[in-house]
C-alpha cells in the first residue's frame, strides 16, 4: 500500500495499538513482578525485572507493529 494511499484512522489506530501494547506490558510487568517480590519478600528485586522484561516486550511488539503497518498487509 502506498503512504498517499493511507487513510488518518489507519494512522490513529497504529499509535492506539503502540501506545496500549507499550503500557499493557509495563504495567503487566510492574504488577507482576511487584506480586513476585511480596511472595518471595524480596522487595525491589523482581519488581525492577519485571519493569525491564515488560519493557522490552513492549518494545518488541510496537516494532512488529509498525512493521506490519508497513509492510501493507
Amino acid at each position: 500500500m502506498r503512504q498517499k494511499e493511507r487513510r488518518p484512522y489507519q494512522a490513529m489506530a497504529l499509535y492506539t495499538a503502540i501506545l496500549s501494547q507499550l503500557v499493557g506490558a509495563i504495567l503487566i510487568g510492574l504488577f507482576g513482578g511487584k506480586w513476585i517480590d511480596h511472595k518471595l519478600g524480596t522487595t525491589p528485586l523482581f519488581l525492577v525485572i519485571g519493569l525491564l522484561l515488560g519493557l522490552a516486550a513492549g518494545i518488541y511488539t510496537m516494532l512488529r507493529s509498525v512493521r506490519h503497518f508497513f509492510s501493507g498487509d
